[in-house]
């Protein structure tokens, strides 16, 4: 019933009447999440503005709320793509912007809001190779489709040319790259001194690190550890587990796999041992800037993989499993270009870990791999910032 706008008018009129009213929708949590940036930034850039923010999803609305309640000034369902309806949304929430969040297109919606005064964008465009087929075919609706918009901002250059070829004019398509590569870094990403003492971490050793595991990991990646340990005596071993209230089990899995460990909510530990559990949140950061070498978890078992934007922007040389459903458009943008290795077993993670531990060149050149990644794609939310200013501008808001 929330998507047929009932109550909808109440919520709105809770909002002082100043402008700009800016409208961002992301369908669900995926989307939410590759936007955080932008609307982060569009409360700093309009401090004194309005954003409403609609999803189709409730669990997209639940994570909506979880990373942005501190800015967003009203969330509301995305109304049903019915004409009526639309028209209601639309009336009601009278939005000098519209920011609509990849490939969620509704027609009803579309057709209806471009013929609004409101400035209309997609961000984080995309179309695959098989997409650009089906939308080949019907070539002259998606077209009246994507003419709604005032502005689409694609993530690569080879989906911009994707968008003309199918009959978009050239000034309305641009490639201002991929949101969740500034959605993905930390607040501050820039490399720091680290107290390797204070993280309980030993002098004169190698770190290696292994990000937010899941089950099943843990038992790989020591093995892969223990094998490495014979060819290499200077390695240590962190693991950062994603669920933290797992670390008695992890610990217990250790001691009867014959490993000295000890866990990071317990102290320092002393300079014996050669695993270190950490079970404290936020800390994670750290220690991936402290590694000499980094697997991101979550992805040698199905659970979808974990941020590879963190450790690379450290210059760490990065390294992750088949199963990276979660971050798969960035894993297709950071394997052609060397700035991370894709792995399919445990095996080929000990391997590619004891190829860099025996070149100090090898291991080199992969980290400034990844930095220089990070470093290129950097600022997709300032240009996204500055487009949206324009627009603005353009239409007098």
């Amino acid at each position: 019933m929330v998507r047929l706008g009932l109550g909808l008018a109440a919520q709105v009129s809770t909002l002082p009447p100043t402008k700009p009213r800016l409208w961002v929708h992301a369908l669900s949590v995926g989307e939410v999440a590759s936007v955080v940036s932008l609307v982060r930034g569009l409360r700093k850039e309009y401090p004194h503005s309005q954003i409403i923010f609609s999803t189709a999803t409730r669990s997209g609305g639940e994570h909506a709320r979880q990373r942005l309640s501190d800015v967003v000034d009203l969330f509301i369902p995305f109304p049903l793509d019915h004409w009526l309806v639309v028209r209601h949304f639309l009336r009601v929430v009278r939005a000098d912007l519209f920011v609509q969040v990849e490939t969620d297109f509704w027609p009803n919606f579309l057709a209806a809001i471009s013929a609004q005064p409101t400035v209309t964008l997609l961000v984080n465009g995309r179309i695959s190779a098989s997409s650009f087929r089906s939308y080949h075919r019907f070539s002259s609706f998606f077209r009246y489709l994507f003419n709604g918009f005032d502005l689409l901002s694609m993530q690569t250059t080879v989906d911009a040319r994707r968008m003309v070829d199918l009959g978009l004019a050239q000034d309305k398509v641009v490639a201002l790259g991929n949101l969740k590569i500034d959605a993905a870094l930390p607040d501050d990403h820039a490399p720091q001194a680290v107290d390797r003492l204070a993280l309980g971490l030993p002098e004169g050793k190698r770190i290696l690190v292994a990000g937010s595991t899941h089950a099943g990991e843990e038992e790989m990646v020591m093995q892969c550890f223990k094998q490495l340990q014979y060819l290499h005596a200077d390695l240590f071993l962190v693991l950062a587990l994603r669920n933290v209230e797992r670390a008695e089990q992890v610990m217990r899995l250790l001691e009867c796999a014959g490993s000295d460990a000890c866990r990071r909510s317990q102290g320092a530990g002393n300079p014996d041992y050669s695993v270190l559990v950490v079970d404290t949140l936020g800390e994670l950061t750290s220690y991936y800037q402290a590694a000499h070498l980094v697997f991101v978890g979550g992805s040698l078992v199905s659970a979808g993989g974990h941020n590879p934007l963190e450790p690379a922007a450290f210059a760490r040389p990065v390294c992750f499993g088949p199963h990276m459903e979660d971050f798969a458009d960035i894993v297709e943008e950071m394997i052609p270009v060397k700035a991370a290795v894709q792995l399919d077993d445990a095996g080929q993670l000990q391997q590619y870990w004891h190829d860099l531990l025996s070149d100090d060149d090898l291991q080199q050149q992969a980290g400034l791999g990844a930095r220089s990644f990070i470093a290129a794609r950097q600022g997709v939310t300032r240009r996204h910032l500055k487009a949206i200013s324009t627009l603005l501008t353009l239409k007098g808001t």
